[in-house]
């Protein structure tokens, strides 16, 4: 088990997870992905503090400002998703046309 740090992408306060070393972290989102399944937070860490409460999970939901973040942040939910694979080929999400930004600022 290893210690691992989010920001959250609302207020940028800091949550952390008690998690397996061996998940790879895809991304960190306002909003779930599509077709990803996730855990509660503060629900998974309590079920099995021996073992990884993520183990069977595509991501992670936290709750700013719950127990991760000490109180402090914006009480908003965010996202943690995890690398999936399906017939060993990594599963990319989909992202509907309105939530593709493009940055033009130099």
């Amino acid at each position: 088990m290893v210690t691992v740090s989010y920001h959250c992408p609302r207020c940028g306060a800091v949550a952390e997870l008690q998690r397996g070393a061996y998940l790879d972290d895809k991304c960190v989102t306002p909003d779930p992905l599509d077709g990803w399944t996730y855990a509660d937070a503060h629900e998974a860490a309590d079920a099995d503090p021996d073992g990884d409460p993520y183990a069977d999970s595509e991501g992670v939901v936290i709750v700013c400002g719950a127990a991760e973040t000490d109180g402090d942040g914006c009480g908003e939910p965010y996202y943690l998703s995890f690398v999936k694979f399906d017939e060993g080929r990594e599963v990319e999400p989909n992202v509907a046309v309105e939530e593709v930004r493009f940055d033009f600022r130099r």
